[in-house]
This record gives C-alpha cells, sequence and structure tokens, in this order.
C-alpha cells in the first residue's frame, strides 16, 4: 500500500467526516414537550400537530458530491467510501422532507422496514416480530410478574448512571443531565447522556441504559473522536446505526440486562412501524401502546417514536427502530462465526468508533495500514472475553446441530405431559 494511497483513504475520510456534520436527524424531528401537554389536555382524542425545520440539503449534498470526486474507481474501497456517501445523502433528503410522505421513502432506504429480508433471504423483521408476539403470548400464561416495579425517578438513573460513567471514563467522561424533551428514556453522545425528566424505571433499566448507552454509544464515540487519521469513525450517521443499536442490544443480552419486557418493547416497535405503514394514524398506534402499559405518557413516546419526522395521519413514519432486532440479529451472528473462525483478535475493531459491521473487512485493512488506532475504552465484556468466548462457542455449536429434531422430539414429550 503506497502512502499516497494512505493520504487518498484520509482525504475521503475527512471529507465524508465534514459531509456528516449537518446530519442531525434526531434533533431535528424530535418533538417539543409541548405535543405531549397539548395531547393530554384533549384527552388523547386529537391527533397531534407537529412542525419542523425546513432543512436545505444544499450544504451536504454538495459536500457529498466532493468527497465522491476523490474516490478512485479502482480502489478495493470504493464500495466502503460510496456506500457512506449514500447514506449521508438519503439522510439530507430525509430530513428536507420531514412531514410529508417521501419521508418514509427515505426512512426506508436508510433504516430499512419491516418486511425487508434479513441476511437468510427468506425472514423479515417482521416475522421476528411476530414470532416473539407469540411467545410472548406463551410466557404470559405463566403469570410471570416484574421483579421489580417501574417506579424508580431520573434524578436516582442520573445518580447511577454518573458512577459508572466516571468510574469507566475518568476524565473523558460525558455529562449526565436530565432533559424533559428527549423521547427516549435515554439518548447518548460522547459529552453528554440525557434522561427523560418525566419517565419512569426498574432496577433493569438502569442497567440496560448503563450497559446501551454509556459502554456502547458513548464508548464508541469517544473512541471514534480519538481516530486521528479516519475523522469518519467519529460520525454517528445513519450508515452506522444497525451495528451500533445491535452491538448495544447484545450488550445487555451478554451482561443478563436484556429481560422479557425490554425485548417486548423492541418487537412492538416493527409491529407499530407496520401499522403506521398500512395506514394506521397516531391516535391508533398509542392505542395499541396504551393496552400494554399502565402509564399513558410511556404509550405517548413510543408512539412519538414512530411519527417523529413523518405523516401524524399514517403512511410515512420513522423506521429506525427496526435497527434494533434486525442489528441484534447481525451482530450475534457477526460474533459467533468471528469465534468458530478463530478469529477473535477481530473482536476489539467492533469498538473503534461508529462503523457498520459490513465494512469489516476495510476496518481490517485500515489496521493494517496503520490508519485506525486501538479503541481507548472497551465495555466489561470485551475486556475479560471468557464468558462471552464461552457463549459464542456454545451457540457456534448448537447451530451445527440439528435442533428441528431435538426440538421435535421434546415437543412430544412435553405434550404428552
Amino acid at each position: 500500500m503506497s502512502q499516497k494511497e494512505k493520504e487518498q483513504i484520509i482525504k475521503i475520510s475527512d471529507q465524508l467526516y465534514e459531509a456528516s456534520k449537518s446530519i442531525r436527524i434526531l434533533r431535528n424531528i424530535n418533538w417539543h414537550s409541548e405535543v405531549r401537554e397539548t395531547f393530554f389536555r384533549n384527552k388523547a382524542q386529537k391527533l397531534p400537530q407537529v412542525t419542523y425545520p425546513n432543512i436545505d440539503p444544499a450544504e451536504t449534498l454538495e459536500a457529498v458530491a466532493k468527497a465522491r470526486k476523490l474516490i478512485p474507481h479502482s480502489s478495493r474501497f470504493k464500495n466502503w467510501a460510496t456506500d457512506i456517501a449514500d447514506k449521508l445523502e438519503n439522510s439530507a433528503h430525509l430530513l428536507s422532507h420531514m412531514g410529508t410522505p417521501s419521508f418514509y421513502q427515505y426512512s426506508a432506504k436508510l433504516y430499512g422496514s419491516p418486511k425487508d429480508l434479513l441476511p437468510d433471504g427468506e425472514s423479515t423483521s417482521l416475522d421476528l416480530a411476530n414470532f416473539f408476539e407469540v411467545m410472548y403470548e406463551n410466557i404470559d400464561k405463566l403469570d410471570i410478574q416484574s421483579s421489580s416495579p417501574s417506579d424508580l425517578p431520573a434524578t436516582m438513573v442520573q445518580a447511577r448512571m454518573k458512577e459508572e460513567v466516571d468510574k469507566m471514563f475518568g476524565k473523558d467522561a460525558p455529562q449526565v443531565i436530565i432533559d424533559k424533551e428527549v423521547s427516549s428514556k435515554a439518548i447518548a453522545g460522547r459529552q453528554r447522556i440525557r434522561i427523560r425528566e418525566s419517565a419512569l424505571f426498574t432496577d433493569m433499566d438502569i442497567d440496560q441504559l448503563i450497559h446501551h448507552e454509556a459502554f456502547i454509544h458513548v464508548a464508541t464515540s469517544i473512541n471514534g473522536h480519538t481516530q486521528k487519521q479516519m475523522k469518519i469513525l467519529a460520525a454517528s450517521h445513519p450508515g452506522t446505526t444497525k451495528t451500533q443499536e445491535g452491538l448495544a442490544v447484545f450488550a445487555e443480552f451478554i451482561t443478563g440486562h436484556l429481560d422479557l419486557d425490554r425485548l417486548r418493547r423492541l418487537s412492538d416497535r416493527i409491529i407499530a412501524i407496520q401499522m403506521a405503514i398500512d395506514g394506521a394514524d397516531f391516535i391508533e398506534v398509542y392505542r395499541f401502546y396504551n393496552q400494554k402499559t399502565d402509564h399513558k405518557e410511556a404509550a405517548f413516546e413510543s408512539a412519538r417514536r414512530v411519527f417523529r419526522g413523518g405523516v401524524i395521519t399514517g403512511g410515512a413514519p420513522f423506521t429506525k427502530d427496526i435497527v434494533y432486532l434486525d442489528g441484534l440479529l447481525n451482530v450475534h451472528n457477526f460474533l459467533r462465526t468471528v469465534v468458530s473462525e478463530g478469529r477473535a483478535d477481530l473482536l476489539p475493531l467492533l469498538f473503534v468508533g461508529k462503523l457498520n459491521i459490513e465494512d469489516m473487512a476495510e476496518m481490517v485493512q485500515f489496521k493494517k495500514m496503520g490508519l485506525i488506532s486501538e479503541p481507548k475504552y472497551l465495555p466489561p465484556w470485551i475486556k475479560d472475553i471468557r464468558f462471552l468466548l464461552t457463549y459464542l462457542s456454545y451457540s457456534s455449536f448448537l447451530n451445527s446441530v440439528k435442533l428441528k429434531n431435538m426440538k421435535e422430539h421434546y415437543r412430544k414429550m412435553i405434550y404428552e405431559l
């Protein structure tokens, strides 16, 4: 690899990073808290009225065009750079079409839709969500109650989160603040973690947020910003979302904090998005969620996630929330393959910054070229990978066993009980 090619890659990365700076999707599609207050003043009978800023995509599109001109047609890194350019371009168009039917068109390009095929070429995210729904119905028959109520205030989460981020990140630790405007229970960036003021939490919620938001999202953000040559690894653009969220949910799972309530929330998001695609309006989706919770505000926030940026009357939702289960499936299978192929050395590369797991071949090459530095921060389950490797080894073995025959054997046995 020549010095000239290295310099070319760095220039492309720099320009893509510049183009990404104007992409602030979640910030621009967020709803002000007054929308929720008005909705409940109207006794949840009137559709919310939401306005969005007018975003001119010209600046981003011009920056992306400059990046495309830098990409050599014969380069082995052409697809990597072009895919990022495509994502940034579609992100700019998404923001310029907020509140219109075309918003969904760009959302589907960026994040997919519930009926898109998964990597197996047969299943869809909606299939996965419906499978979980059947499982939940069977489990509900057991009358399993949550071990802890949702009654912990945001201030308690803030204190626990601050303790954990200070311990892990030291001088790089982000602020932990309470914010009444965020739609998620919590959202994390390199410099701050914001917790929704009105949300109520369980003990399990707190642990989930620590492993998801702090130990993955904050860690990869800081690690990305420490990359001196590949600046694009600091950009949290939609091309990285599926891997980032999949990795974060896997972190909940491997640390024993992905409970049934959390898994159901993730699958319900996919079902709710499909409802909106099929024409359900905000109130219909709100009622879908309201049947599942004692907290009407939680139902509102869940419905808001589906409709933010899109069309309140239905038909054009924001599809980002399908990536949690899609991403979990991708990350889990990647990790199993890494272990079964004896390539556990690839694991730290997942944390060097914000990246797409499909670009791992390029990341390996960049590392060999000296363009990527080691990640500064790793989650605890990667620092000590003994349990992770044990689990993944066993999981890989199960994949080779004819589970269908074993399942049928035990199904017959249980049926006779």
